[in-house]
């Protein structure tokens, strides 16, 4: 019986598999199962997860801190609606632009990284995502302000015009594809160089890992996935301020990763779930916990570290033993 299935361990499957099931909000929302604003609680959420997932590739997997990613996440955006609105550009080069400019920042973060680490990175990069939060309330002209950039549904390839349903499609595609990307990264060649250089770097350049290529490819990535999530958002939502790119925004990525699980792509999406969509889909339904919601993560932190240091996608092996334990006893 075990092996009749073994074709489902397949990861890559998996992550097809896990896709479908992403992509049955729209409809089970059509047949009244789910309010239709889950579609833009939930497509949010996997947005978040997107520029997540690179945050976990540069703190899980290469051991470096990084408080930046909603001012990298804020700037794509706005790169995004300024030359499809303002410019008139097809969508596809609005993209290109809005993922090099920022990556291109974010290099050079990175050579910054090698002369300091730790908490005074963490000030570092903090510093350029507030520089970027301040140039977005100046520069009216790009951003429009404090009054926020508008954005459309994007047209791909100049015929297939989006709504909010076929764009929530877009996003799990880009979602599932991405997380394809991470799997093949860290369990390949890259990410053993990764988890060399977060161990020891001393060690990992004995072993021949060249730190400055390393560290340079790290930010990189944890840009570029932001700056996707940056441009995915801005035409999902369809509008960006500046107060949305604030540390909290950092901060909450953060606790995205170590409440869903470090260095775990099922995990990062988890705690996207739990940090951006529980709140919205049930906790502010409750009477009096509107505003007490945002202390939910907090809360969820100290009782993962405390209880689940890894994240709670590790929880699943508990009630995995738990429910083989009830189910031997009923025999």
């Amino acid at each position: 019986m075990k092996t009749k299935f073994n074709w489902l361990r397949n990861p890559y499957l998996q992550f097809l598999l896990f896709g479908v099931l992403l992509a049955m909000v729209p409809v089970l929302a059509k047949m009244g199962v789910f309010k239709v604003s889950y579609i833009t609680t939930l497509g949010g959420a996997f947005i978040f997860a997107i520029a997540a997932l690179g945050l976990n590739i540069l703190l899980g997997y290469s051991g470096l801190i990084s408080l930046g990613t909603a001012g990298f996440m804020g700037l794509a955006a706005y790169l995004s609606a300024y030359a499809t609105m303002d410019l008139n550009l097809p969508f596809e080069v609005a993209i290109f632009l809005a993922i090099l400019i920022p990556t291109l920042i974010g290099v050079m973060v990175g050579l910054v990284s090698l002369k300091i680490e730790g908490i005074y990175l963490a000030i570092a990069t903090l510093a350029v995502s507030e520089v970027m939060r301040k140039t977005f309330e100046e520069f009216d002209f790009f951003t429009g302000g404090f009054s926020g950039k508008t954005a459309n549904y994007p047209t791909l390839f100049g015929t297939f015009e989006l709504d909010r349903a076929t764009m929530y499609y877009f996003i799990v595609f880009v979602l599932i594809m991405i997380m394809i990307l991470t799997h093949n990264m860290v369990n390949g060649r890259l990410g053993r160089a990764l988890n060399a250089m977060r161990g020891s770097e001393a060690a990992s350049q004995a072993m021949g890992v060249n730190l400055l290529n390393h560290r340079l490819i790290a930010f990189a990535l944890a840009t570029i996935y932001a700056s996707v999530a940056g441009v995915l958002y801005v035409h999902f939502i369809k509008y960006s301020y500046p107060s949305i790119w604030s540390l909290k925004l950092s901060l909450d990525f953060l606790a995205m990763i170590i409440i869903g699980g470090l260095r775990s792509i099922y995990g990062t999406l988890l705690g996207a779930v739990i940090v951006f969509a529980v709140p919205d889909l049930f906790l502010k339904q409750l009477p009096y916990f509107n505003q007490l919601s945002y202390i939910l993560n907090g809360i969820l932190i100290i009782l993962v570290i405390i209880f689940y240091p890894h994240g709670l996608i590790y929880a699943g092996h508990d009630i995995k033993r738990a429910f083989n334990k009830l189910r031997k006893g009923a025999k």
